[in-house]
């Protein structure tokens, strides 16, 4: 993901904040870092070890570029940045009564953060935006994820095959099926592609390779669903 610029909430979670230090981050490359990340919470027990409860959701919209709060990157006080497309995940626990927490690691708010904290504080709904600006969410199960997703990092290279942001130290991710890279077609969001939130949604998400996308008013109650 790249970045320019645009001219401490604290929320109770079911998790105690973590050091984000203990997970590895290679700036600009969210999403590698949430891969590793939800392979480091399935082993670490944090998450079921399948990864059923974890999702991972791309931040994107037509014109690449999507204002979010609260991120380290960003050099202005409130936080705010405007990436092409970003990349976090979000833990959905089958308990009667846990939140739903989002795991970003170029977050400044506790990490994890509950999601309706992180909504209200890094996506900033009520803040009026041209239409640009809107941010749309792909939302993939993460099991599904870590089979499918492959990059070979090609999008950081310039039109010279130099590298624009330096690269994890780590091999490229290759897809169990052997693809190379599908980056494109998980960041590649459209208002067109926004679905209807309902029991449908909820259980097209465990099967889609792509998932389901939806709007910013619609990410909180998808993950408020009744998976039952």
């Amino acid at each position: 993901m790249a970045s320019s610029k645009l001219d401490s909430p604290s929320t109770a979670t079911n998790v105690p904040p973590l050091d984000v230090s203990h997970f590895h981050h290679t700036p600009s490359y969210c999403e590698e870092n949430v891969y590793l990340l939800c392979k480091k919470l399935c082993t670490s027990g944090l998450a079921d070890a399948d990864g059923s409860d974890l999702y991972v959701v791309f931040i994107s919209n037509e014109k690449k570029q999507v204002p979010l709060w609260h991120q380290k990157a960003s050099h202005r006080a409130d936080g705010v940045i405007l990436w092409d497309y970003h990349v976090i995940c979000v833990q959905r626990k089958k308990e009667s009564g846990s939140s739903p927490l989002v795991w970003d690691l170029d977050s400044s708010l506790p990490f994890p953060s509950s999601l309706a904290s992180y909504v209200s504080t890094t996506i900033q709904p009520s803040f009026q935006l041209f239409a640009d600006f809107q941010r749309f969410f792909r939302v993939v199960h993460a099991p599904i994820f870590l089979r499918s997703f492959a990059s070979d990092r090609r999008h950081m290279k310039d039109s010279l095959g130099k590298w624009i942001a330096k690269p994890p130290a780590y091999g490229p991710i290759v897809a169990e099926d052997g693809a190379v890279h599908n980056l494109n077609e998980y960041n590649e969001i459209i208002a067109a592609d926004v679905s209807t939130v309902g029991t449908d949604s909820l259980n097209a998400v465990c099967w889609q390779k792509l998932g389901i996308v939806v709007n910013e008013t619609q990410l909180e109650e998808f993950f408020s669903m009744d998976a039952s």
